[in-house]
């Protein structure tokens, strides 16, 4: 929802002047005796510190650190862990008592709070081994892991997301195995299972196996006081389309649906052409044409019927090669049986660079499909898609949606390797394409 025209307002007066009278009002308002207020003007402060340094905001949340409100205290922790300098949190983190906002600036620091290594809270000194972890040797990383598991329980009394951290760091380690060989043992005890259901989920968003190495495990622990931990590490779990076919039996005894609905673009029946109603639409756009829905269909119906006119040829060439995307991906099968084998390096050298990209990418593997035999060159990318362990990078508004994501371009990649090994499209007739 777009923010309200009162904060906007806000925004743009204290954005022209940090020292006019909307700035100081701001400030003073941090220490409002209204718990509302001070949570507004603590959040406003976080977002305009945000955009460039601001000592004196630093200054007014130095002062809410204690503050009564415990919301309050961490959007002031957060301020300062953020946005104040490393020396300034190290000496007001050892400062303080309060679990919630040591936290807080401990997990702001970044590289600096490997310092903190011997902290007298276990959340710190989690975030101090897990930070050393990032760059640790191989020789030191056994002692790390076993400060971590020895701190995890009390840790995440105070770490939220305790699993996602680890996970993270143990991810770009690649340490797959040893993730796993974690989680099994996080969920075993009852004091750490949501710790374990957490780094359990963190692993399924990142490697590919996941699913199917975890899902028995999960499902083990699922009636042993299921929490809200383990439940959602079974949805996630059970998005991987290896995990549903593999455990099949396991997961149809759950007492929910397993997986998410996949999310695709309501489409209709494309509508029916033959190739006069085709030319006739064709006839109605023009030569340098970049779109065009149903374009399958339409193409497909006039060279059923015989060779493409010049101008028809002409739209078809503008679709599949002035701009890369779904136009591209569905009408480069249609230049290739029109213009015939010669083109076909220029197609795939087209198509191959997005096979991976997931607002495209099912659209070019979907092509490629189409092409059968004729896309063999490709079969090397679309492999790698199918090879890779990890996911392939997106962005979406969940980390679950994401996941799923990949599994359909790894569904896509899976159905267009067995296409181009198996189906032999009839061989496209050699035609002149415009000059």
């Amino acid at each position: 929802m777009p923010a309200h025209p009162s904060r906007i307002a806000v925004f743009d007066a204290v954005r022209a002047d940090r020292t006019g009278p909307v700035a100081n009002r701001l400030l003073r308002l941090a220490h409002a005796g209204e718990l509302f207020v001070r949570r507004e003007a603590m959040d406003l402060l976080c977002s305009l510190t945000g955009e460039r340094p601001w000592p004196e905001a630093v200054e007014a949340a130095l002062t809410r650190l204690g503050d009564p409100d415990e919301e309050v205290r961490r959007r002031a922790a957060y301020l300062v862990g953020h946005c104040g300098q490393p020396d300034l949190v190290l000496t007001t983190l050892g400062d303080l008592t309060d679990p919630v906002v040591r936290t807080v600036l401990a997990g702001a620091l970044g590289p600096a709070v490997a310092r903190l290594r011997t902290d007298r809270l276990a959340a710190v000194r989690f975030l101090a081994h897990l930070e050393t972890l990032r760059a640790a040797p191989p020789a030191r990383r056994p002692a790390l892991d076993a400060a971590l598991l020895t701190d995890a329980r009390e840790a995440a009394l105070h770490l939220a997301d305790i699993g996602h951290l680890w996970g993270w760091v143990l991810y770009r380690l690649g340490r797959e195995r040893h993730t796993y060989a974690l989680v099994a043992r996080l969920l075993a005890d009852p004091a750490t299972r949501d710790i374990g259901a957490g780094l359990a989920r963190e692993a399924c968003h990142n490697w590919r196996a996941a699913p199917v190495t975890l899902l028995p495990l999960l499902i083990r622990y699922h009636g042993q006081e299921t929490t809200p931990g383990i439940a959602d590490a079974l949805r996630t779990a059970s998005i991987s389309e290896a995990a549903r076919r593999t455990h099949g039996a396991l997961i149809a005894g759950l007492p929910f649906t397993p997986s998410p609905q996949p999310r695709r673009s309501p489409s209709a029946n494309p509508p029916v052409y033959d190739s006069a109603s085709a030319a006739a639409l064709l006839a109605t756009k023009p030569v340098g044409i970049a779109r065009l829905k149903h374009a399958t269909a339409i193409f497909s119906a006039l060279l059923d019927a015989g060779p493409l006119t010049f101008r028809q040829a002409a739209q078809l060439y503008n679709l599949t090669f002035r701009h890369p995307g779904r136009s591209q991906a569905e009408c480069a099968p249609l230049w290739l049986r029109h213009a015939g084998p010669s083109t076909l390096p220029r197609l795939l050298a087209l198509m191959t660079p997005h096979l991976a990209e997931y607002t495209v990418g099912e659209s070019y593997l979907a092509g490629l499909a189409r092409m059968g035999r004729h896309a063999l060159p490709a079969l090397p990318t679309v492999t790698a898609i199918i090879d890779r362990r990890t996911r392939i990078p997106v962005n979406d508004s969940t980390r679950d949606a994401e996941m799923e994501l990949d599994e359909r371009l790894l569904s896509a990649a899976l159905h267009t390797r067995r296409a181009i090994l198996t189906v032999a499209l009839p061989r496209p007739s050699p035609r002149t394409p415009p000059q």
